[in-house]
């Protein structure tokens, strides 16, 4: 069964996640593309961003974490909390 994972991605360097900005970007369009980001944005104060990875499990989600560059380059941190999406369908 695939559940949401919510991925808070902290500014480590301001630096850093500018230059590692563009590889960031594909690699969350190659994740949404292939279905394992339903959504991603960033934060407008600048102190990051915010990415709803979908997965079977907590390590299957790391392990895509580990592999953005943005995370990789260590220009974020990064905090997973499994997230149990309720839309506004699900209420009526």
């Amino acid at each position: 069964m695939m559940k949401y994972f919510a991925v808070f991605l902290p500014v480590i360097s301001v630096e850093r996640s500018a230059q590692y900005r563009p590889l960031h970007l594909e690699f969350l369009e190659k994740g949404r593309n292939e279905g394992w980001i339903y959504a991603n944005g960033r934060f407008v104060d600048g102190s990051g961003g915010l990415v709803i990875y979908i997965g079977e499990s907590i390590d299957e989600v790391l392990a895509r974490v580990k592999q953005d560059p943005i995370v990789f380059e260590n220009a974020r941190g990064y905090e997973i909390h499994e997230w149990e999406m309720v839309t506004r369908d699900a209420l009526s």
